[in-house]
């Protein structure tokens, strides 16, 4: 233990000197717009600044802080649209919209902006120790898990569903499904047969994420709040007389921020699993652990624990996602996957000899991270007012403005024109799908885990020969298969258990 001591404090030697203290700044700042902004996302963000960073001739360790600082950036600024104007800023954020914009509908935006910004930086905080204390021990576990592993995982994220799906479990179960069929869309990667292309060379890659949350969420959202001005029917936002949150309120929300932040961590530390997969299933439990405990419970009306769990989850995973990059080699993002691809033009190999030979910049990124966060909350919590008051803007100006800006989001994808017809051809099916109450989480969900679903299947399978008992062959497949089970006939046997009681 002292032997990590003295590791981070020369980490923040590092991160503490003046120009890693400004280029921390600099990330953090580019990296909230980047998630403010539909479409661009921390993968984007990183990816744009990396060029910069080795034209600038950064030492190493300062361009491996300017991207992490980014991406932390990232997942901070994608909660703002999704509180404000029910638009994803990044797929992590999705979870987001489901309380945080009935809290701003209800003159509460300041305050969920200030909260969700607080549940952010303890869900990085978590995991940052974590980091610290269980690196090489997490490395080792997550190293346990395999294609079966992960498909098993992606079957008890879907099952988590079932506390998403409320008292329209049907209408639930067909958005996950429709979600599912999105992301078949293109050419199988083992086969090379064309799947639902209907011969369009534009399909041949499939659907971009990009593509369908921008349109089911701003597209669709923009055409409603279109319908209600034209109809008379526009919702007037009060004024929130508050800037920050309070102590009930944060007392209210400490449970769920620290169970989710936990959860966020611990998928946040497997390869692949992603922020995305993190936060909804962190939403799903603390929905059904706080329904079971307070039948009044408003999850997806504006409960500000359904707002902080997702947030101090995503924040975790991506923090979490450090650890297979530095420890084993193996990205634990898209976005660690970017930056390990500017390792390389560096020539050092992330993997456990980093740690002997360059402790520096292992350590003094681990503790940028902290830096970071801090960075973020103090930056984040004085700018509340400024973000709440894109509430006050006129629907004539705030409508195509958001239009405008996801277009360019869309675009700026494959710069084709086949995105900008797809986009509005599912903003307006997505139009109709919210007018039919039909719920869009589960079917963004869908759309996330789909391909990861499919191809950890038959990378299950091609390794037993197309035995399916590889799936039920490892402890955590068992262990898995059991919390699937349990979280699908729970609700049903409680319920059952309550009625007769």
């Amino acid at each position: 233990m002292n032997e990590i001591f003295g590791a981070l404090a020369q980490g923040f030697g590092v991160a503490m000197t003046p120009t890693n203290l400004m280029v921390a700044a600099i990330g953090s700042f580019f990296g909230t717009i980047v998630g403010v902004l539909p479409g661009l996302g921390p993968i984007n963000g990183v990816a744009m600044l990396i060029p910069v960073a080795f034209a600038m001739n950064l030492p190493p360790e300062t361009a491996l802080i300017l991207l992490a600082a980014v991406y932390v950036g990232a997942e901070y600024g994608g909660r703002i649209t999704s509180i404000l104007i029910n638009v994803p800023g990044e797929a992590a954020s999705v979870m987001t919209t489901l309380d945080g914009y009935p809290l701003a509908r209800q003159g509460l935006g300041s305050v969920a902006l200030s909260l969700s910004a607080w549940a952010s930086f303890v869900g990085s905080l978590v995991a940052f120790f974590g980091i610290v204390i269980f690196a090489p021990m997490l490395a080792k576990w997550a190293l346990a898990f395999g294609p079966a592993e992960y498909f098993v995982l992606m079957v008890f994220a879907f099952c988590c569903l079932t506390g998403l799906l409320g008292n329209q479990p049907v209408k639930g179960v067909l958005a996950a499904m429709i979600g599912l069929a999105i992301s078949t869309v293109g050419v199988d990667s083992n086969s090379g047969v064309y799947r639902y292309t209907f011969d369009s060379p534009n399909l041949s890659d499939g659907i971009d994420f990009v593509v369908v949350v921008i349109a089911l969420f701003a597209i669709s959202e923009m055409l409603q709040m279109l319908e209600n001005v034209v109809g008379g029917m526009s919702v007037k936002v009060p004024k929130s007389g508050r800037k920050l949150f309070n102590f009930a309120e944060w007392k209210y929300t400490l449970p769920s921020v620290i169970r989710s932040s936990l959860t966020g961590f611990g998928l946040g530390v497997l390869p692949g699993a992603g922020a995305s997969v993190a936060s909804a299933i962190a939403y799903a439990n603390e929905k059904r652990i706080n329904e079971q405990k307070d039948p009044n419970a408003k999850f997806g009306q504006g409960d500000m624990r359904g707002l902080t769990a997702p947030e101090s989850a995503n924040n975790a995973s991506a923090t979490g996602s450090f650890i297979p990059m530095l420890t084993l080699g193996v990205p634990g993002s898209g976005t660690t996957a970017v930056m390990m691809g500017a390792l390389t033009l560096y020539n050092i190999t992330p993997g456990p000899v980093l740690f002997e030979q360059q402790p520096h910049l292992v350590w003094g990124l681990i503790a940028s991270l902290l830096v970071a966060n801090v960075i973020l909350l103090v930056m984040n919590i004085p700018m509340v007012r400024v973000f709440a008051s894109i509430l006050s803007v006129p629907p004539w100006l705030l409508v195509p403005t958001i239009i405008c800006i996801s277009i360019i989001g869309v675009y700026s994808i494959n710069a084709t024109q086949f995105d900008l017809l797809m986009v509005a051809g599912i903003g307006l099916i997505g139009y109709f799908l919210r007018k039919a109450d039909m719920p869009m989480a589960p079917l963004i969900l869908g759309v996330v885990l789909g391909n990861m679903m499919e191809q950890n299947l038959r990378r299950a399978l091609a390794i037993s020969d197309g035995d399916v008992s590889i799936l039920f062959a490892s402890p955590v497949t068992v262990a898995f298969w059991i919390g699937a089970v349990a979280v699908v006939a729970f609700p049903f046997v409680y319920r059952r258990f309550k009625s007769k009681k």
